[in-house]
């Protein structure tokens, strides 16, 4: 089992001063390594058919809305699935939340939580974020808090997203879990291309009286 993370959004709190009002983590899974070896090809392919280099590199908030839709729609058929969870900051306060390691760290060990009864020796793979330090810090962080009874993750491992097409996969899912929240005309023209491949898809705090 792999599992590739990505975010959209920032941890920043500041939204009058121009963080983003929601944070998002979105998981994608899949069960073994024909699986991404098929995502892998087809993507592959798909930037040969826009004519782009071949290593191109797909982000949600630096693509156009046709090749985010191109992208979402060259993946969709494909056997992986994915869980999110979207933070909405208005409704955070305690000081943990000011600090942006921790934010993070709590964030993606939510949604892991999430979907850990699926998880068995998964192999997971994060934007290569951070320093050294903290990665061997969120590594330590997940393995504790979601292999409690059993290994729900054998290791964590990082990934430059330039060079992984399957971080880019999560990139794009988690900007379009993303914009679904927002307000602007296209908020639901990205994710309703790929929503049957959602297995699990929280939105938190709902009382909007939450702490880390």
């Amino acid at each position: 089992m792999l599992v590739y993370v990505d975010e959209s959004g920032d941890a920043g709190l500041k939204i009058s001063q121009g963080s983003s009002p929601y944070f998002v983590v979105a998981l994608i899974v899949f069960d073994d390594h024909e699986e991404t070896q098929a995502v892998e090809q087809r993507i592959q392919l798909l930037r040969h058919e826009l004519q782009l280099h071949p290593r191109f590199e797909f982000k949600f908030n630096k693509c156009s809305r046709e090749l985010r839709l191109a992208f979402l729609r060259a993946v969709a058929p494909c056997s992986f699935f994915y869980y999110g969870i979207v933070i909405d900051k208005s409704g955070l306060y305690g000081e943990g939340f000011g600090v942006k390691e921790s934010f993070y760290k709590y964030v993606t060990q939510l949604v892991f939580l999430n979907a850990r009864e699926h998880l068995e020796n998964a192999k997971v793979y994060l934007d290569a974020i951070g320093d050294r330090p903290f990665r061997k810090q969120i590594n330590n962080y997940l393995k504790k808090k979601i292999n409690r009874k059993k290994k729900h993750i054998e290791q964590v491992g990082f990934l430059n997203s330039a060079n992984s097409s399957l971080i880019q996969v999560a990139d794009m899912v988690a900007g379009a879990i993303n914009r679904s929240r927002s307000d602007k005309a296209d908020a639901e023209q990205y994710i309703k291309v790929i929503r049957h491949r959602e297995a699990h898809l929280q939105v938190w705090p709902k009382n909007k009286e939450s702490k880390p």
